[in-house]
């Protein structure tokens, strides 16, 4: 059911005085790529510690022992330019052949590719995430779907979103198994039931709002960047209330990668200006804090992921490195 939502749904002025917002830092390490130009991206990280990521426009798999900075590239089919790479519970890799319409499992020892080819209307799988059960969900921005495919025996589900030109695009999963995933083509988030495949779509009260990324917390709500508006996001599925805060940066802000660290703190990657940064959001005090430029510029960094062992994030970016940012322990937004 399509739901407008008012704005008691509210937009929140948010306070960060300078002090704040650039206390509790992140710790940004950078590791260069040595393939030219190939937009490395969307990383996954092993159970041995190992950073696996893709290179969109060189066409390439590729791990990263962090440890040592060696990095193994692994070739795969002429044309795929993958967009994702995600690991199953054994901790072997998956990506999506964003330009060939296929989902792909990689065999790191012997190199060997287990393709599954996508049917009409999911030529463009996207953003990728398992699920408890070892279902794989996809976005598919071009095709306006959002996918399920079952390994087990390679079926695929489509479920068509309701707006021509809805864009999906980050995908998460709350804790009970739902998948949630941004409308970058329209001013809505949606959600499936993975028992029924029934779309619900909550639609944001300003029809300029675009969702990029997204992100979920412990009490699953539901977190987004608003590319357009320079907004974070959140909504309550409980009380069906959105709330949103205006990002450091402004309407040039452009959120596009964010994640959720281990203490429930928000991290967007503010791509609007150069070099990028990173900035933090505590749902607790209500504040931003933790602005760090991207040591490299970052060119863009698209998308991000937090590895709780560590308690780092990973990321790519278009100026051709891998990143790490350690997120700081103390209290969030006091200078």
């Amino acid at each position: 059911m399509l739901r407008p939502l008012p704005l008691a749904a509210a937009l929140l002025a948010v306070s960060a005085a300078p002090g704040a917002l650039a206390a509790q830092q992140a710790e940004i390490r950078e590791w260069p790529v040595p393939w030219e130009k190939s937009r490395p991206r969307d990383p996954a990280v092993a159970p041995d510690g190992r950073i696996w990521f893709v290179g969109q426009e060189g066409n390439y798999v590729a791990v990263l022992d962090a440890r040592t900075g060696a990095m193994k590239r692994y070739e795969i089919d002429a044309g795929a330019h993958p967009h994702t790479v995600v690991l199953d519970a054994q901790g072997t890799p998956w990506y999506a052949g964003n330009r060939n319409a296929t989902i792909v499992k990689l065999d790191p020892a012997s190199g060997t590719l287990t393709r599954f080819p996508m049917p009409k209307g999911a030529e463009d799988p996207h953003t990728m995430v398992f699920d408890r059960a070892g279902d794989l969900w996809f976005t598919v921005q071009q095709g306006n779907h959002v996918g399920r495919l079952r390994p087990s025996t390679g079926k695929v589900d489509l479920v068509a979103m309701r707006a021509p030109g809805s864009r999906p695009y980050g995908i998460v999963l709350d804790s009970k198994g739902r998948p949630w995933f941004d409308l970058f083509g329209s001013n809505r988030i949606g959600t499936i039931d993975p028992k029924t495949l029934a779309l619900d779509e909550v639609v944001l009260a300003d029809r300029k709002s675009r969702p990029r990324r997204i992100g979920v917390t412990s009490d699953d709500r539901i977190w987004w960047g608003d590319y357009t508006k320079g907004l974070l996001g959140v909504y309550d599925p409980q009380t069906k209330r959105i709330e949103e805060f205006p990002l450091p940066g402004g309407l040039s802000a452009l959120p596009y990668a964010m994640g959720v660290d281990h203490k429930d703190r928000i991290w967007l990657a503010e791509t609007g200006s150069q070099p990028n940064r990173l900035v933090g959001f505590d749902p607790k005090t209500r504040k931003f804090f933790g602005a760090t430029n991207v040591p490299s510029g970052g060119g863009t960094v698209r998308h991000m992921v937090f590895d709780p062992k560590t308690r780092v994030f990973w990321f790519g970016t278009d100026a051709n490195t891998v990143g790490r940012a350690k997120v700081p322990e103390g209290e969030a937004g006091v200078s």
